[in-house]
């Protein structure tokens, strides 16, 4: 939410009488010093996003909709509506593995999905399309490919063993997106979940993460490794 400060500035008047013959006139006394203006906060906390993230949301809205907090190899998103973050120069391309560590930070009412994406094209456009490896609080994962914004379930809500404890439900999971050759296969910790043909996946594209409506989620070691060719 924008806020608007209003400053007021009042000017002090000096009164005197005319001096005297004779007399100097009186030293009149020196203005105030001013205080410095406030500096503005970083960008990482004001709710707008840091250099070179882009978002793109679910439903139309405003940019401070969502704020973005990074400190080290550490990404906290408190969001609104759902939607993708992404850095343009962040590509997914040949043999790779894309990965990160997923911690959500506060409980929701109802389980709400987070997690990473692949082969995003045109996401500033309303022909993106992009395909999304997601897990949430109740320990289950899905896959859906978006296609001029229209999600298409490849994979329903699935449990995911890897998510889980003896006491329950792991607060943290990292999970990762590797392809190979002809193949792409979705991990939660070492143990994969689902595989597809690459094509099927989408081609190579820009990566990132996708965090659904509401969460404040935490998203470590966010990174695509590239194998060599």
């Amino acid at each position: 939410m924008r806020q608007t400060v209003a400053v007021l500035v009042t000017l002090g008047a000096f009164a005197c009488s005319a001096p005297e013959a004779g007399q100097k006139p009186a030293a009149q006394p020196a203005p105030a010093a001013q205080p410095a203006p406030a500096k503005q906060e970083a960008a990482k906390s004001t709710g707008s996003l840091p250099d070179g993230w882009k978002v793109r949301f679910d439903a139309p809205a405003a940019p401070d909709a969502v704020r973005l907090n990074t400190a080290d190899d550490s990404l906290t998103f408190t969001t609104g509506p759902a939607g993708i973050y992404y850095k343009t120069d962040m590509k997914a391309e040949k043999d790779y593995t894309l990965s990160a560590t997923f911690s959500q930070l506060k409980p929701t009412p109802a389980p709400q999905p987070y997690g990473l994406f692949i082969a995003g094209a045109d996401l500033d456009k309303e022909t993106a399309r992009y395909t999304a490896f997601l897990v949430r609080s109740d320990g289950k994962y899905q896959i859906v490919a978006w296609n001029a914004a229209a999600p298409r379930v490849v994979v329903d809500w699935t449990a995911a063993p890897p998510m889980r404890e003896p006491k329950g439900v792991k607060t943290s999971n990292s999970i990762s997106i590797r392809a190979l050759q002809g193949a792409v296969h979705f991990l939660v910790g070492e143990k994969e979940g689902h595989q597809m043909p690459r094509a099927k996946a989408g081609a190579d594209g820009i990566a990132g993460v996708r965090i659904g409506s509401d969460l404040n989620v935490q998203v470590d070691k966010l990174s695509v490794k590239t194998f060599p060719e």
